[in-house]
């Protein structure tokens, strides 16, 4: 039976992967690398790294083309059914072609595999389907939500205070639903823009844990104009962005809050250290970005 190690590999930093995944990484023979092309080219040449870090001498990788999701489409959940439906034959083939009866495989996923991603279904669809007998490990990854809360310096919570993660889709939800924390993913037009007036403090990451990592806090209403000029300069710069946001009503119960004025400056090498380098500021909050490397991830 092939074995199938489902491997989380952290925001960027190649400091965050666990043990275990070192571990996985070391026992697997072939990593199949799901592509999304030129435009990303700077992931794949990250987990390219790790792989010639921790990978064995004769690891052997197996790009995938992303079959393309249909985003115009009125019905987005059959959409994305249909999309991993195809992610789901790419994958089996890959795992049939590539990989010995008796072999390992594996797949590096950004963030924690359980935490919006899809490889998980994805693989349970092939195993499903039964033509591939697979056994299968997942191991856990720093996820941005954590990333974005180390950033910043913050405990997510209020002292018993719930937290609820959602998406940009559903944000006005959990608005509405009066969670008094909300960690915002897959957000590709900035819902938050439509939070204002209602006191919300937004502390705003992207890139985490990599060298470009951009932290933006403060006030929504005060910051929401910055964040969207400073994300619209990143995607530009580097052909696409990934980035997290929290939002809250307050400081949470229990906690002390941090920086002065209106909003609060944090920033970082994806290594812990604060490296100030381009300093954007406004009367809320100011932004420090690290600045574009040759070479950088």
């Amino acid at each position: 039976m092939r074995t199938l190690e489902i491997i989380g590999i952290g925001m960027g930093d190649p400091e965050q992967l666990t043990l275990q995944a070192v571990a996985a990484l070391g026992r697997v023979d072939v990593v199949l690398l799901v592509d999304k092309g030129e435009t990303t080219r700077d992931l794949v040449d990250l987990r390219a790294q790790m792989m010639a870090r921790h990978g064995r001498p004769d690891l052997r990788v197996v790009p995938i083309p992303d079959p393309r999701r249909d985003r115009q489409s009125p019905d987005y959940q059959g959409a994305v059914r249909d999309w991993h439906q195809r992610r789901v034959l790419a994958y089996e083939q890959a795992l049939l072609d590539h990989v010995a009866p008796d072999g390992c495989a594996g797949i590096l996923v950004w963030g924690d595999p359980a935490l919006y991603d899809s490889t998980i279904r994805i693989v349970d669809g092939i195993r499903e389907r039964g033509i591939v007998p697979l056994a299968v490990h997942v191991r856990p990854g720093i996820s941005a939500v954590q990333a974005l809360a180390a950033a910043h310096g913050v405990v997510l919570h209020g002292i018993g205070e719930p937290v609820v993660i959602t998406t940009g889709r559903r944000l006005a939800e959990a608005i509405a639903g009066g969670a008094p924390t909300v960690v915002v993913m897959l957000d590709g037009d900035l819902e938050c823009r439509t939070c204002t007036g209602r006191g919300l403090e937004i502390l705003w990451g992207a890139y985490l844990g990599d060298p470009r990592q951009t932290l933006i806090r403060g006030p929504l209403d005060e910051v929401i104009d910055e964040i969207v000029a400073v994300r619209a300069r990143l995607r530009a710069r580097h052909g696409w962005i990934m980035d997290t946001y929290l939002l809250r009503s307050s400081v949470p119960t229990g906690a002390v809050a941090a920086g002065t004025g209106a909003g609060a400056v944090s920033a970082g090498t994806g290594r812990g250290a604060v490296r100030a380098a381009t300093t954007i500021t406004t009367s809320a909050a100011a932004v420090i970005a690290a600045p574009a490397q040759i070479g950088e991830v």
